[in-house]
């Protein structure tokens, strides 16, 4: 048994606009032969991965069943794929429209989260939040993130759902799972 877990922290779309998602994922991973991304839900990143000992567990679980925001229920709207064009590290995704409650809540958890585990690193771009729904990385090689880039500009993508919670995951050695939920403010 490992030491130390990896988690992290995101907004969940729901099981209908996952499954649309998700199948778009097999698709990547069928014809760009990226299948990475596959291993992990659809989500919208709120705190990066991070790795919490195993000493530490209990008192990451109790801090995030307790974190307090000032987020109320608000609306996610998807609208069209986006890339991160970096040679080294191609990333193709489902873009949200720019909201300040989905940055508010960011800000919020990531505040939250360097107060509570000051010595744990924060990645430098989690100051810049650039919201996403990932569909292909790592495995995804930069000849063929090319031609997806090419398929995926002019191919349209629209939904939306309201956030209500946000989610603690934990990488259980083969896939990330969803291990606790924290509702929003007036949230049922």
């Amino acid at each position: 048994m490992p030491n130390e877990n990896r988690y992290f922290i995101a907004v969940m779309p729901p099981e209908d606009i996952s499954a649309e998602i998700t199948a778009i994922k097999h698709e990547i991973a069928r014809v760009y032969n990226a299948e990475k991304a596959l291993k992990v839900m659809p989500h919208i990143t709120l705190k990066a991965p991070f790795i919490i000992s195993n000493d530490q567990t209990n008192t990451l679980i109790d801090w995030f069943k307790t974190i307090k925001t000032t987020a109320i229920p608000f609306d996610v709207s998807l609208n069209g794929f986006g890339v991160f064009d970096n040679p080294k590290n191609p990333v193709l995704f489902i873009k949200p429209e720019t909201s300040d409650a989905l940055h508010n809540l960011q800000k919020e958890i990531l505040q939250a989260f360097k107060d509570m585990f000051p010595n744990i690193p924060v990645h430098f771009h989690e100051d810049n939040f650039h919201p996403h729904i990932t569909l292909g990385y790592r495995d995804l090689t930069y000849p063929e993130f090319l031609k997806a880039k090419e398929v995926f500009k002019t191919r349209n993508y629209k939904n939306n759902f309201i956030v209500k919670s946000f989610s603690l995951l934990k990488h259980n050695g083969t896939y990330w799972e969803v291990i606790y939920t924290n509702n929003l403010l007036n949230s049922r």
